[in-house]
């Protein structure tokens, strides 16, 4: 039986035969550190019970199953709640040991392989009890100006956020807004500009995340939750619409990169490739951090194919409770290179193909959810998620050139020499040291996979030549914002090679309101017809825009 705290006897529907002896104050602090490592990400602790990615956790012990109002559980948790079943030991145990084990479907994404850091975790837990803090009252989010306000979002808008643009911290409430999701009625399709048509290309898919296109057309999907890379061929100059099962039983698959005869695939721990004949997987990178969120890991190929490039983020949203930098850490590492509970996380790391040679390449980058090279050139581009909990319109999200040695500020700093309030004092030397992004996205937006856009020669549906190199972006969208932001597909618009800072409405019509969305756009690619493929991880779904 494992320590709960003195006197508290939890009613279960999985029993248990007594009351457990108090935890101990250590044991119970240390299940503090595996909570902000793992936990604090999504969800909040304090009395305030705070509505953030997942369900408050105040009062989680011997609370019933699935019953926080306003989260769209899996069906699972609906069904447990509805035989009247309760958090306890016994179900906390097997749910933070494996989630989709203890209840399919569900969207947690971490677990907590070590029985000790389980224990301590829900000695943790079950000592938060008592009254819950009343409800703050809501601050009004910004209003004025056009960047914010999706009902202004339609292909063709041009929208730019500057460090101009920036309020104080804490300027509105930290809200809790995840989308809702609302299937669509049968005859809706997405607003792309004139000039293009819009069809849904596919719903034979479990989540479909990033995207990539092979070498010979293959469109290659990867199902994250399933734990499978699934494909589309090439037939002919147009993508076929049966659906063939390449690779399963990966663990939370994401990035996906052609080398040499091999697909090679990122999962939240490790690289692995297999021929793209088929065949056994092979393991390239093993041991990348899995504690914690943020289990996207993108990967690029260097032109010359002699580098891959990985994209780790942060486990937890503002590095809580790292604390200072052990003894000789900082002359020993890289610039802004985190620790602790953040060793090997919030950064971009290079290595041989075949996994040698390890390097850190880029810091700071609290979630590179998309990386990838524009074609032609050396200049590697990521998307990031930035920090949450600062208000809604801090801190935007980006896309950006990320080159060798850079600091993008995470935990410390964000867009130059803005200091987080929650990490005042840390790090006074990397001021003046914090690279700013190219371009800024309204907070929250949530930008997930990209691709520059290059048709093939004599490709059916090509897009205009303008069109050409262009960088389309998923924005996803994201829950700490009062209005509701992403949910679309955009253009950062360049010139000379370069970002300008401005994006472009693309692909729109997603948001229902500020609480639903009929869609929720995570991964682009370009397929053989010069079509632009966009997934749809709410709605399971693959959308086709072609030109005509």
């Amino acid at each position: 039986m494992r320590p709960l705290l003195a006197g508290l006897c939890l009613l279960m529907t999985l029993a248990l035969p007594a009351c457990s002896k108090a935890a101990s104050p250590e044991q119970i602090a240390a299940g503090k550190a595996v909570f902000a490592a793992n936990c604090a990400l999504c969800h909040d602790a304090s009395p305030a019970m705070g509505t953030f990615q997942g369900p408050p956790l105040f009062g989680v012990a011997g609370r019933k199953i699935g019953g926080v109002a306003g989260f769209d559980y899996s069906d699972a948790l609906k069904a447990a709640h509805g035989r009247g079943e309760t958090w306890g030991e016994s179900n906390l145990d097997a749910f933070l040991a494996d989630p989709q084990q203890a209840m399919p479907g569900t969207q947690m994404p971490v677990n907590v392989p070590d029985a000790t850091d389980r224990r301590n975790l829900i000695a943790y837990l079950t000592s938060l009890n008592g009254k819950a803090a009343a409800a703050t009252k809501a601050v009004a989010p910004v209003s004025g100006n056009g960047n914010f306000d999706w009902r202004k979002d339609a292909p063709g808008v041009l929208h730019q956020v500057t460090v101009a643009d920036l309020p104080k911290p804490f300027a509105t409430n930290s809200a809790g807004n995840s989308a809702q999701y609302v299937a669509p009625s049968a005859n809706f399709l997405p607003k792309a500009p004139a000039g293009f048509t819009v069809s849904q290309f596919s719903n034979d898919l479990d989540g479909p995340r990033n995207m990539r296109t092979a070498p010979n057309g293959d469109l290659y999907i990867a199902e994250s939750g399933r734990g499978r890379i699934s494909v589309f061929r090439n037939q002919g100059g147009r993508v076929s619409a049966a659906r063939e099962t390449f690779a399963e039983g990966l663990d939370q698959p994401f990035g996906i990169a052609f080398l040499n005869g091999y697909v090679y695939i990122a999962n939240v721990g490790s690289v692995v490739r297999i021929p793209i004949a088929g065949g056994k997987a092979e393991t390239v990178v093993a041991n990348l951090s899995t504690t914690g969120g943020h289990s996207t890991r993108d990967m690029a190929v260097s032109g010359d194919g002699q580098y891959i490039y990985v994209s780790v983020g942060s486990a937890s949203n503002v590095a809580e409770g790292i604390g200072k930098a052990p003894k000789d850490f900082i002359a020993g590492h890289a610039l802004g290179e985190s620790w602790g509970s953040e060793a090997g996380r919030a950064l971009v790391l290079r290595f041989r193909t075949d996994g040698s040679d390890r390097h850190v390449f880029a810091t700071g980058i609290r979630n590179c959810v998309g990386l990838a090279f524009r074609p032609g050139t050396d200049d590697l581009y990521c998307t990031t998620n930035e920090r949450d909990m600062l208000g809604d319109n801090l801190v935007p999200d980006y896309f950006t050139r990320v080159a060798d040695g850079q600091f993008f500020g995470w935990p410390w700093y964000y867009l130059g020499d803005h200091e987080d309030p929650r990490q005042a004092g840390v790090r006074p030397d990397l001021k003046g040291k914090v690279s700013v992004p190219d371009t800024l996205f309204v907070s929250h937006s949530a930008p997930l996979g990209f691709t520059f856009y290059q048709a093939p020669a004599g490709a059916a549906s090509a897009f205009p030549p303008q069109y050409d190199g262009a960088a389309f972006i998923a924005l996803h969208g994201s829950w700490n914002r009062a209005a509701r932001t992403g949910s679309k597909v955009v253009i950062a618009r360049m010139k000379d090679g370069r970002p300008t800072g401005e994006y472009e409405d693309f692909l729109t019509g997603f948001i229902l309101d500020d609480r639903h969305v009929s869609g929720r756009p995570v991964g682009v690619a370009v397929g053989p017809d010069g079509a632009l493929y966009v997934s749809d991880d709410a709605g399971s779904r693959i959308w086709r825009v072609a030109a005509g």
